[in-house]
Order: C-alpha cells, then sequence, then structure tokens
C-alpha cells in the first residue's frame, strides 16, 4: 500500500509540475521528495551529479556558440539548401531541422527556420502543415542523436556507472541512422497528409476575404536570414565543429587519446567519457570566448543558455525525486517488473515514452526512467535499443516549438483538432518515433 501511494505522489508531482515549466516541476519534486523522506521514512536518494555537470558544460559551450552567431551560420546554409529545392520541402525541412539539431544539441533552432519554411511552401501552393508539423517533430527528434545533446551525453554517464561499454560513438551509431529512418518515413508519409490547398474547402474559404489572403500570402520579414554576419561567426562554426570531431574522437579511441587513470579497484584504465566531454566542452566555449571576442552577458541573455539551466534544475528535483522513490523499492521492483521487462523489452520503450510526456523532457525522462531500468534488471542493450523513445512530448501540442510552429502557420492548416490529441503533429510524431525505434532495435542487436 505504501508503495503504491507513493508512486501515486511521484504522478502527482509530474503532472502538476509540469504544468509550471521546468522550474516548477524542480518545486514541485521537492514536495515530493519531503513526502518520501519526512512522512514515509525513505533515505533520501543521490542527485545525479555527474548527469547535471555535463548538461552545464554542454549547455555552456552552445550557449557561446549562439552568442558568437555561430549557429545563424548554420541558419543561413540550411536557408540556401532549402530554397534551392522548393518543391522537396516537405522531405528536406524535416531532415535539415534534424541535422541542425544534430550539429548544435538543441531543438531550439528550429524557431528560426520555421518562417523560411512556412514562406517556401505557400509560394509553391504546398499545404504548410506538412512540412511544417514533421519539422518541428524532427527537431526534436535530432537530440537523441547529437553528440552535444544532454540527452545522449546523460546516457554516456548513466551507462558508464554500471560499466557498459558505450561510448558516445556506440550511442550514436544507433541514434543518428534511427532517428534518421524515423525522420524520413515520417516526412515521406506527410507528402500526402491533408487535403491540398486548391481542394480544401475551408482555406479556400479564408482566402476568399481579401484581408485574409493579404496576411496568409504576404511577404514574411523574419523568412529571410541576416547573411552579413562578422568573421567571428564562422570561426565559432569551425571551433565548434572541431570539436565535436574531437569528442568523437576520444569517444572512438580512448585507449590511444585518453589519459589513464586508477578506477575503484585500482586498476589503471583510460579516463572515462563523461569527464572527457565536461572538459571538451569548456575548452570549446573558451576558445570561442577567446577567439571570438564573445560577451559574457550575450551567453547569459541567450534563449539556449536559458532553457539549458532550466533543464539542469529540471533534471536535479525530478531525477532526485524518482531515485528516493524507485531506489527505495529495488528489491521490490525486481521481483515484479525484471521478468516482464526480458519477456516484453518494448515494455521499457512504453514507459520511457510515457514518462517523457509526463515531465516534456528527454534528458529527464531518460534520468528518470535509465537508472530505475538499469536497476531492475533491463538489458543495456535494450536501453541502447530504445533511445529513441524518449521524445513523446508532441502527444499534447503544449511543447513550445509546437506552439510556435502552429503560430508560423498564417494559413491555419497546421493547428490543434476539436479534441485535442488530433492535431498536427501526433500522427508524425508517432510515426517517426515507432520507426526509430524499430531501427535502433535492429542496430543495436546487429552491434552487439
Amino acid at each position: 500500500m505504501i508503495i503504491l501511494l507513493g508512486f501515486i505522489v511521484l504522478l502527482a508531482c509530474l503532472i502538476v509540475g509540469v504544468r509550471y515549466g521546468g522550474l516548477g516541476l524542480a518545486a514541485i519534486s521537492g514536495l515530493g521528495l519531503v513526502f518520501y523522506v519526512f512522512v514515509i521514512g525513505l533515505v533520501p536518494g543521490k542527485p545525479p551529479i555527474d548527469v547535471m555537470l555535463t548538461i552545464m558544460a554542454v549547455v555552456t559551450c552552445s550557449g557561446f556558440l549562439q552568442a558568437s552567431k555561430g549557429l545563424d551560420v548554420m541558419l543561413v546554409y540550411a536557408e540556401k539548401v532549402l530554397r534551392s529545392n522548393p518543391k522537396q520541402i516537405t522531405i528536406l525541412a524535416p531532415i535539415t531541422t534534424w541535422f541542425l539539431t544534430v550539429l548544435c544539441g538543441t531543438g531550439h533552432v528550429v524557431y528560426t527556420i520555421f518562417p523560411i519554411i512556412y514562406d517556401i511552401a505557400i509560394k509553391e501552393g504546398i499545404r504548410p502543415e506538412r512540412p511544417m508539423a514533421v519539422s518541428s517533430v524532427a527537431s526534436q527528434m535530432g537530440i537523441c542523436a547529437s553528440p552535444a545533446s544532454v540527452a545522449v551525453v546523460s546516457v554516456v554517464a548513466m551507462l558508464g556507472a554500471v560499466n557498459f561499454p558505450a561510448s558516445v560513438v556506440t550511442i550514436l551509431s544507433i541514434t543518428i541512422p534511427a532517428s534518421f529512418c524515423g525522420v524520413l518515413v515520417a516526412g515521406l508519409w506527410s507528402m500526402r497528409r491533408g487535403k491540398d490547398l486548391a481542394n480544401d474547402p475551408t482555406f479556400q474559404a479564408r482566402i476568399q476575404d481579401p484581408e485574409q489572403r493579404k496576411y496568409i500570402y504576404a511577404e514574411n520579414k523574419e523568412a529571410n536570414l541576416n547573411t552579413d554576419l562578422p568573421r567571428t561567426a564562422y570561426w565559432a562554426t569551425i571551433i565548434f565543429l572541431i570539436g565535436i570531431l574531437v569528442i568523437a574522437l576520444f569517444g572512438s579511441f580512448p585507449n590511444q587519446l585518453l589519459p589513464l587513470v586508477p578506477n575503484a579497484k585500482g586498476l589503471w584504465k583510460p579516463l572515462s567519457m563523461t569527464p572527457t566531454i565536461q572538459m571538451s566542452m569548456l575548452v570549446i566555449a573558451a576558445l570561442i570566448l577567446l577567439v571570438c571576442k564573445v560577451k559574457v552577458s550575450d551567453v547569459t541573455n541567450g534563449s539556449v543558455f536559458k532553457s539549458g539551466m532550466i533543464a539542469v534544475i529540471s533534471v536535479y528535483g525530478v531525477a532526485w525525486m524518482a531515485e528516493t522513490y524507485f531506489g527505495a523499492y529495488i528489491p521490490v521492483f525486481k521481483d515484479t517488473l525484471s521478468s516482464i521487462v526480458v519477456e516484453q523489452p518494448w515494455t521499457y520503450a512504453f514507459v520511457l515514452f510515457l514518462i517523457s510526456k509526463l515531465v516534456n523532457s528527454q534528458a529527464a525522462a531518460l534520468a528518470i526512467v535509465v537508472p530505475m531500468g538499469l536497476s531492475v534488471g533491463v538489458d543495456p542493450l535494450i536501453v541502447l535499443s530504445f533511445i529513441p523513445a524518449c521524445y513523446a512530448y508532441f502527444v499534447l501540442p503544449t511543447y513550445p516549438s509546437d506552439l510556435a510552429c502552429i503560430g508560423f502557420d498564417r494559413s491555419g492548416t497546421t493547428r490543434i483538432g476539436k479534441f485535442v490529441i488530433n492535431h498536427s503533429f501526433i500522427l508524425p510524431g508517432c510515426i517517426g518515433v515507432f520507426t526509430s525505434c524499430v531501427v535502433g532495435y535492429i542496430i543495436a542487436h546487429a552491434m552487439f
């Protein structure tokens, strides 16, 4: 009975906390933590310090990249690709937003791309919902395929804690092709979704109003990026990309490139990838700072830094609460859940998917579910296979990128349905995540 009560409190904290955003989720998680410790009498768990430090290092690096306008350089080239192939916008747009997220480690770059996608689609007579909705989904799917993302480096740290040999390169060799296949299949499906604009009575009725027609087809100033960027912006992009390449090399050849340090048993082994990633990210940030003369105040005021630090606090609160609850009842969960997960591996993916929707964060969902799964006997190979299942916050259209996508589509084709759940993102999201999980499972089991 106490276990069930604790679980209800956990779900209640997640459901209530997510209504107030990342900071609110962390604060409400504190209430759950106090309940477990002072009311039930559980021993406080350990906050995921390694995960949090890694997130802070990655966010710091990405913040300097944004402040130096290095992100703008990537966006300029993305716009050139899209405008040079306007007829294929429904396929190229999601691939572009996915690739930008893979490079940058954050899906926030998609906001600048939305006006460009809409501008191209409406001028070509393509239903804007087709490329825009799947592009929003794709931008978030790229998180689990980025060497600079919080989600990936978090999994490295958590698998390292159980001595499973999964480097950044190992994870990316699964998640990059898996998520790319998911994006591609979702894009192909989107090419025929909805009615063509010429045959859509709702759209045709809207453009009968001259004011509405002018609004829908008006030239969008936001759809043309500023290409007059300083030389330092290009230097920042080069430094960042070289840094990511170096991290990948460290993960591929740890014995040759990393220093030897003694482990807990006194054996000398290559330095763990967790501190390696942390140090590498700080060095990249330092180089951008020194070479590109970045103002530190611009970093802290940037959207990437702010959202990233909120993610740190969110992970801190929710993961500490979850660790306290699940850690206390590990023997019970092992007896009741291990056989189910072993016989039905998909149940792990389902739990990860559900928690992701509750916390609206891929990193936070992984921080909760991966340690819990490993502790009850989930095969680390299953953890690697189903990393793409950590993205489920498209199920309800409340995530900022989805809401922004609806706002940028002036045609009104990208929308929330009458029953809320029947919105523009639900089907491409489900198709993309399901395909990614299937491909990830196949690749992971072929590798090991």
